[in-house]
Parts: structure tokens; sequence; C-alpha cells
């Protein structure tokens, strides 16, 4: 059976699937796959807004939460730091690659926002797309992909199969 070109990691509220998408990258990059999209690293703990992303195939990488202030303990996504992220990987989607990914179909996107409109147009170009999606936003992925997605384990070798799979 040939592999899916949409795969997601369903991953439960108390799973970060951050570290496993960007060592993923990371490997895949030194491999010299040509990636797009964007990963995420979490530099501290989340009441210090510490969430920064890596826009592929740049390396750029860019806060993206806005500090609320003293007396906060919550932070709130810089919609200039996600435009900004967002028109790199539209650029970095018009010179082609090989695999998109995305750190994940979260709020943002099950809302219609976020690196939504961008993951529509790694798929509309052909690049195959590996996100990972909160169990909580199965309903809106499944809704998003017309239910035509793999869904990955949370481990490396998961994401290395299926990887392997498209390129047989």
């Amino acid at each position: 059976m040939e592999a899916m070109p949409i795969a997601a990691v369903i991953y439960p509220a108390d799973y970060n699937p951050s570290p496993l998408l960007a060592d993923f990258a990371q490997e895949l990059k030194a491999a010299g796959v040509r990636l797009v999209g964007a990963v995420q690293y979490d530099n501290g703990p989340m009441e210090t807004c510490g969430i920064e992303f890596e826009v592929l195939p740049t390396g750029q990488r860019m806060g993206l939460s806005q500090d609320l202030g003293a007396g906060s303990n919550a932070c709130r996504l810089d919609p200039n730091a996600m435009a900004d992220a967002a028109a790199l990987i539209k650029q970095g989607i018009s010179a082609g690659a090989q695999l998109a990914i995305f750190n994940k179909f979260g709020a943002q996107e099950a809302g219609g926002d976020g690196l939504r409109a961008e993951m529509i147009d790694a798929v509309v170009a052909g690049i195959p797309l590996l996100t990972a999606v909160p169990e909580r936003f199965t309903a809106e992925w499944n809704e998003f992909t017309g239910g035509e997605s793999a869904s990955l384990a949370m481990t490396a070798d998961a994401l290395r199969q299926w990887w392997q799979a498209l390129n047989a």
C-alpha cells in the first residue's frame, strides 16, 4: 500500500511533539532533504513566553509570543511574527521542497488561522506534509484533510518509516 502524502502525529494533552518534529527536521536536513515549514523550540517555561520557531528552509529563528507584561501568567501569539514566518514559508514553497513540516495543527489552524494556508499551499504544490495534531483537534484535522491522512505513532521510527515509504 502506498504511503499517504499527508501525515500527523496525533498526541494527548500531556505530550509535547515539538522535540520529535524538530529533531526529525534536523535529521532530514543533515541528509540533504529540502524542507519547508516551521518547527517549534520551547526555550523555557511557557510562563516566560519562550516559544521560538525555526522557519524551514531558511533556518531563521523567531519568537512567536508576545510577552503580556508583569503580572501576566500567559502569552499571546504575535501576529506580526506569524505573518513574517508565513511569508518566508510561502517563499520556500515557491522554491520547491521535498517535505513540509509544520510544528502542529493547533488551535490557530483549527480555527482557520495560523499556518493553515501555508499547509494548504504546500499540499497543492505537491509537497508531502507532516505535522502534529492535539487529540482535541482531531475532528478539525479530519475535516481539513478530508480524512485523507496517515496517523503516526509518537516516535522517530514512525516518522522515518513514513518518510521512507513515501520515497520507495
